[in-house]
């Protein structure tokens, strides 16, 4: 979670939380104990772009590391403080010690510094040091609507911290979720961060969600935005305009290198030996077993491996949704030998909320395709469509998302005529808010590849390309 990057002593150092268990607590609400593991660590490099250091461990007394380096050329770590006991406040606040930065151990005594506001969920803190003031930049409300920027400054490290007289720095609690031509608008902003640009310009960039237009499901996930800041004549920090709101279009201070995003990306495997970087898969830094790019030359294997609703071994490789309206495809030749292997293009968010299109084998050993979806929404919290037999051969699956509403098609080969399935699919569960009570919400969706063989045999699927088309919002 919530990687911190700063620079001291002539190198980069990147501090961050490997949560080991989450979600969990012994009963329902606040009057239960709520045991949750969260590993800090700490990693540094001569140059942004690595080699990077071996992890060195920090602390697990919560979640969210930053470090502030002082001008008298110490340095600490600040998070936040997780309390598991009943009838406490989980967020406690934010403690603070001294790390050596020559070799990451910690020294001193832990101070709890701040205690947050009564927004509550007290994390993401950074501290800043401008004219003799130490600024601490939190974010509360937690990361649904009520998500905001709340900054307390003191005349020493470890405080008394005054809370800013104008509340939060930025929030969107009480913001249209929409302009008037329907536009989604950013929300749940929170969490931020600041960097002063060579011109002296202050910005920050914090995260938000931008909601579909008919709902409050942010199907993109958690985005990150930016927006110019103004230190007043008081010493705090506002926003430019000074309405403490988020903008969702913003002028940059000068030229930029960057050409836009490509509203289509198309990626051949047979040109390539190594996964695209727009590809992501679950969970382990040791993918051989998950797929190859040089078994089948040409093709992207994926061996199947558990369940799609698997905590732990998946052959699924995927890319982000990155728009409201879109259509992805692949070419995938696959030869099931039975029904527990099966293999296709799926849209997922998470263990429990998914839409999958898959070929596998009937009982009589002819394949077939059908969706299986995860909808938390719903009483049964499974669908499964009625089976359409395919014909031998490779074939051409497809997903259109036109902002909540998903459709498959599927096609002989890789051309010919699409034909779509008659069902009309909601895509608004792949969000952060269709969670299931005490499941994690704040990953995003993304559409790829799958492969599964509950067998054990490992029984691959080969995937000749994958096609992404975005489309501008009508």
């Amino acid at each position: 979670w919530a990687p911190d990057l700063s620079y001291a002593d002539g190198r980069f150092h990147l501090v961050f939380t490997d949560v080991k268990r989450y979600g969990q607590t012994t009963v329902d609400g606040a009057s239960g104990a709520s045991m949750r593991d969260f590993h800090n660590y700490w990693v540094t490099a001569d140059r942004i772009d690595g080699p990077w250091s071996d992890p060195v461990y920090l602390n697990s007394s919560g979640f969210d590391p930053a470090l502030f380096h002082d001008d008298d050329g110490t340095s600490w770590l600040v998070n936040m403080l997780w309390d598991h006991r009943p009838g406490r406040r989980r967020f406690a606040g934010i403690v603070i010690q001294e790390i050596d930065l020559a070799t990451g151990t910690l020294s001193g005594e832990r101070r709890l510094i701040f205690e947050g506001t009564a927004l509550g969920f007290t994390e993401g803190p950074h501290i800043y040091k401008r004219d003799g003031w130490y600024h601490l930049l939190v974010a509360e409300g937690g990361t649904e609507r009520s998500h905001a920027v709340v900054m307390a400054r003191s005349r020493s490290l470890f405080g008394p911290y005054d809370v800013h007289p104008d509340g939060p720095v930025l929030t969107a609690l009480g913001t249209d979720r929409t302009t008037a031509d329907g536009v989604p608008t950013l929300q749940r902003t929170g969490h931020g961060d600041l960097v002063e640009t060579p011109g002296g310009e202050t910005w920050m960039v914090y995260l938000c969600g931008r909601p579909l237009p008919h709902g409050d499901c942010c199907v993109l996930g958690r985005e990150t935005a930016i927006q110019r800041m103004i230190w007043g004549e008081d010493g705090w920090l506002r926003t430019a305009d000074g309405h403490a709101t988020p903008e969702s279009e913003v002028a940059l201070p000068g030229p930029t290198n960057q050409t836009p995003r490509p509203a289509s990306e198309h990626s051949d495997f047979a040109t390539t030996t190594t996964l695209p970087e727009v590809f992501q898969w679950l969970r382990t830094p040791y993918p051989d077993r998950l797929f190859s790019l040089d078994v089948r030359p040409g093709h992207l294997r994926l061996f199947g491996r558990e369940t799609i609703g698997s905590h732990f071994t998946q052959a699924l490789v995927a890319r982000r949704q990155q728009a409201f309206r879109y259509e992805a495809e692949t070419l995938v030749d696959f030869t099931p030998r039975h029904f527990q292997q099966a293999a296709g293009l799926v849209c997922y968010y998470n263990s429990t909320k998914f839409h999958y299109l898959h070929i596998t084998a009937g009982d009589d050993g002819h394949r077939q395709i059908q969706i299986l979806s995860a909808i938390p929404r719903e009483t049964g919290s499974s669908l499964l469509t009625q089976p359409v037999r395919i014909e031998p051969g490779p074939i051409a699956l497809k997903v259109a998302v036109n902002y909540d509403t998903l459709r498959f098609a599927y096609r002989v080969s890789d051309a010919g005529e699409w034909t779509w399935l008659p069902d009309i699919l909601d895509a608004s569960i792949l969000s952060d808010e269709a969670t299931l009570p005490g499941m994690p919400n704040f990953t995003g969706t993304f559409v790829g590849m799958a492969c599964q063989d509950l067998s054990g045999a490992g029984h691959p699927a080969d995937f000749a390309h994958f096609r992404y088309t975005e489309f501008d919002e009508a």
